[in-house]
Formats: structure tokens, C-alpha cells, sequence
């Protein structure tokens, strides 16, 4: 059609080559702005009408989860773990950016001049291709994410649903329980090694309405593991012996043998499983899921966030190859987080096991959802590597919330059933599930007030009658820590930072540096 013709039938003579650039460069802002330069009023209407109505609706939905109770983000992300929300992000943002891309081409088209040249023609296209390039690249990452998401939670949180809790209801995601526990547990293997060991088991005991939390870190040396009554773990170590191993055994035990021993062999991890059942029996509460995380699997995650900051007290040595934390405030990396949490130099399990909980109060503390938005790719990676747990996809949104409630209100205390509190080489369960239900319930015989020294119980297990008003005379033993006495060392609590002596839990500002 000759410009003339154009004309005649009320639209206007094509621009010159760069003003149809620049009115197609415009239809990336505003897509339809060319269709009404072109006097194509319908088109450009719908469309434009199309896109303000779409940013509006965004506005719209912005300000309705701004308006929400509890963080933005922590909703965003509590969608974004869905996989119905990431399925249907991922379906509408390739539809508008094919019909976004389509409007760009289709504008150019309509606004270029008839007869260019040649090379007007290729650098018109080769811009055009940039402007679509623009909305493309953007939309591409977005996708990837949307996949990367996807993919991830469907490899760690794709288990069948659990046959062993009611059907999950948004209103109560906990089912009226007063608290909610995890166990949460840190494996090794190595090529070295037969099986796998449970080095790290601590249950996170949560108040789901107030966020305050209690870590309950159970020792790997803890010896005679009771089982239910009627199990078949039972029936091969009966009490009152127990098990003949160590409580970091039980793991591989199980799953050598997942048919005759485990609990539930058909969970998608038997030994796992059983695992959390055995530590609730013996310490009398019920652990309802876990999550296993493979050592070298955590320093890919401490890297995927950029590595946490520590205060080192004391030089800690590691490795075979002489390596040492230096003293002061540190950003350590995954390597160096992992080797905090799991050197013995200089020190033992307990202390270890200290350092364990306070690399958790870090990361908690440290770690940002800005920082996982921005890593999400080396965090699904590693995750998906690394992270066994049986909580299901529906839950994922509910604990994603929880652990933004732990984090902005809840406290966080610690309590070690380790020596001197427990005798892990015989250990009197009665006084350790009595231990746990104290610490649960927030009581302390002291009171409220956390105790001046790491200490107020006897080193028989007994409460003490009384606080004396002044020191016996030296001499007489009376005047020692539980820490002294159990040590027989002159210093009167622990250096390891983490490191809790007494029945009361403390809490991890004070235990970590």
C-alpha cells in the first residue's frame, strides 16, 4: 500500500525509518502506542487497555500482600514453594512475553516506510531484535528461577503425602499442637567410611505462636537407645540394655536391615525416619518430621549465601593439613563454617556440639531473604544435592512462616543432654525426658532469671535445695562449679563457645560468642 493509498483510507504516511525505531522502541514501555500513532485505534486500545489493566492488578495484589499480616517476602516465598503458584507464574509469564514480543514485531511492521534500502531494512531488524531481546532475556531468568524453584521442591519435598497426619489445613497448619518438633540431623560419609553416620542430632522444639524455640542437642555417643515396646527394634535389643551401639549407629543400622527394623519400611527414608521416632520415645516428646543434611552438603549452602560471620574466642585448629581459625570476627566460608562446627582439636563432642547449635543461631540471624532471592540458584542446587526430609510440600508454606516467626520474635535456647547433666555412657532416660519437659515448658527452679554460672543443678541430677547466701571454705569441694567437679578443672565453666554445663537450657546469646 503506497502512501497515498494510506491516506485514502484515513491512516497517516509511514515515518521515516528512525521515527518507526523510535515509535517501535516505545511499544516496549507501552505496547500499542504504534498501533494508535498508526491510527489502528481498536488494536491499540485493547492492547494498551490490556497492559494498564495488568499493572494495576499487580499494584493491586502488591498492596494486598503488603497489607497481610507478617513479612512481604515470607508471603512471596511462602507462594513461591507452591507448586499450583509456580506452575501458573511460569504459564503467564511466557504468554506475555510471546504476546509482548509479537506486539513489538507487529509494530515495527506496520510503522516502517515502504522501499528501504537494504541496509536500512537489517539495522531496522537488528533493532527490533534487541527491543524483543529486552522483554525476552528478563522473562528467560524468570522462567529458569520458576523451573530451578520447581524442580527443587519437587526433588526434596516430593514424597506421597503422610498417611500418619490428618489432611493439612491451611487455618491450622499444626493441628492444634502447642508445639511443633524437627529433628534435625547431620550426616557423614566419605569414600573412607562404611555407611553413614549421624554426627549432628538435635530436635528444634518450636511455640508456633510465639516463635520461641528450644534446640535439644542429643550426643552420637549416647549409649543404651531405648525403643517402643512391641518393635522389632525392641525385640533385637531389649531393654534394659537397649541398643549395643552408639546413638549415631542406629541410622545405619536401620538401613542395612530397613525390612525387619525400620518403623515404616516404606517411607521414602526408613532409617531416617525411625530415627526421629527412637530419639521422641527416648526423650518423651513427638517428633513429627526431620530434615538430614550431609556435611559437605552444608558448606555448599553456607557458600550458596555468601559464608556467616563468627566470633572466634579461642584459635581452633583443623583438618589434617594444620589449618586454624584465627581468633576474632570472622566471615567464614562453607569449608571454614563446617569445620567450626565439627572440629574436636582442643576439644571434644560436647564442645562441638555447642558450636553446632551456634552455627545455627548464625545462620538464622545472618541470612536474609533478600540473600536467598539473590542465591537461589546455588541454594536450590545445593539443596536438592544435600536435604532429605519427610515434611510435605503442603507444610513447606506454614514453615517458611515459622521460621521467619523464630527469627524476628522467638528466643532461642539450648539445652545439651551431655555430661555433666546426663551420662551418656548410661543414661537415665526417666531424668532426661524429665530434663526435656522442663525445658519445654520454660521452667527453670531458679526462675525466669537465667543463672548467673552455667550451673544450678547438683552433679547427682538432683535440684538443689537451696542457693547458699555465702561461699563454704575453700577446701570443702562445696564451693566448686558443677563444671570443677566434673572436670576437676581449676576454670570454672567451659571455654567451648556453646558449651552448657546444668540442667537449666540457656540461651544462645549467652552460650554463643
Amino acid at each position: 500500500m503506497t502512501a497515498e493509498d494510506e491516506q485514502r483510507d484515513g491512516a497517516p504516511p509511514r515515518p521515516s525509518t528512525g521515527r518507526a525505531l523510535l515509535w517501535t522502541a516505545a511499544s516496549v514501555p507501552l505496547p500499542g502506542v504504534a498501533h494508535l500513532r498508526m491510527r489502528r485505534r481498536l488494536a491499540g486500545w485493547v492492547i494498551l487497555g490490556t497492559y494498564l489493566l495488568g499493572l494495576v492488578a499487580l499494584a493491586v495484589w502488591a498492596v494486598s500482600l503488603w497489607g497481610r499480616d507478617g513479612d512481604t517476602l515470607t508471603v512471596v516465598a511462602g507462594m513461591a514453594v507452591q507448586s499450583r503458584w509456580l506452575l501458573g507464574a511460569m504459564a503467564a509469564v511466557f504468554a506475555v512475553t510471546v504476546l509482548w514480543m509479537a506486539v513489538i514485531v507487529h509494530s515495527w511492521a506496520i510503522t516502517r516506510p515502504e522501499g528501504s534500502t537494504l541496509g536500512r531494512r537489517v539495522v531496522g531488524g537488528a533493532v527490533v531484535l534487541v527491543l524483543c531481546l529486552t522483554v525476552a532475556v528478563p522473562s528467560a531468568l524468570a522462567l529458569h528461577g520458576g523451573y530451578t524453584a520447581y524442580t527443587t521442591i519437587s526433588d526434596v519435598f516430593g514424597g506421597p503425602e503422610r498417611a500418619d497426619l490428618p489432611p493439612h489445613d491451611d487455618a491450622d497448619p499444626w493441628n492444634g499442637n502447642e508445639r511443633v518438633n524437627v529433628l534435625l540431623i547431620g550426616s557423614d560419609s566419605a569414600d573412607n567410611r562404611y555407611g553413614v553416620r549421624t554426627d549432628s542430632m538435635m530436635v528444634a522444639s518450636v511455640d508456633p505462636d510465639t516463635g520461641d524455640t528450644v534446640l535439644i542437642g542429643l550426643p552420637r555417643n549416647l549409649e543404651n537407645a531405648q525403643f517402643p515396646e512391641g518393635s522389632a527394634l525392641a525385640e533385637r535389643y531389649p531393654a534394659p540394655y537397649g541398643f549395643d551401639g552408639l546413638l549415631n549407629d542406629v541410622y545405619q543400622a536401620v538401613s542395612e536391615e530397613p525390612g525387619e527394623l525400620a518403623f515404616n519400611p516404606t517411607a521414602p527414608d526408613p532409617a531416617a525416619d525411625t530415627l526421629k521416632q527412637v530419639i521422641g520415645h527416648n526423650i518423651g516428646l513427638e517428633v513429627e518430621y526431620y530434615a538430614m543434611v550431609d556435611m559437605m552438603g552444608f558448606r555448599d549452602l553456607i557458600d550458596a549465601v555468601g559464608g556467616i560471620e563468627v566470633e572466634i574466642e579461642e584459635p581452633i585448629p583443623y583438618g589434617v593439613h594444620g589449618g586454624v581459625l584465627e581468633e576474632g570476627l570472622q566471615r567464614l566460608d562453607g569449608h571454614e563454617a563446617l569445620w567450626y562446627g565439627r572440629s574436636r582439636v582442643a576439644s571434644d563432642d560436647y564442645g562441638r556440639m555447642g558450636r553446632q547449635g551456634c552455627l545455627i543461631k548464625y545462620v538464622a540471624d545472618q541470612v536474609e531473604p533478600t540473600t536467598v532471592l539473590t542465591s537461589y540458584r546455588e541454594l536450590a542446587g545445593a539443596t536438592a544435592r544435600t536435604l532429605t526430609t519427610d515434611i510435605p510440600q503442603t507444610k513447606v508454606p506454614a514453615f517458611i512462616e515459622l521460621a521467619d516467626r523464630v527469627t524476628d520474635e522467638g528466643d532461642m535456647e539450648a539445652l545439651q543432654l551431655s555430661p555433666p547433666q546426663v551420662n551418656t555412657a548410661a543414661p537415665d532416660w526417666e531424668h532426661v525426658r524429665s530434663l526435656v519437659a522442663t525445658a519445654i515448658a520454660g521452667g527453670e527452679p531458679g526462675g525466669d532469671e537465667l543463672p548467673e554460672s552455667p550451673s544450678e543443678e547438683a552433679s547427682d541430677g538432683t535440684e538443689p535445695e537451696a542457693e547458699p547466701t555465702a561461699p563454704e571454705e575453700p577446701g570443702t569441694g562445696d564451693d566448686q562449679t558443677e563444671w570443677q567437679e566434673y572436670t576437676g578443672l581449676d576454670e570454672p565453666e567451659p571455654a567451648d563457645p556453646g558449651r552448657q554445663v546444668g540442667s537449666d537450657p540457656m540461651d544462645l546469646n549467652t552460650l554463643c560468642p
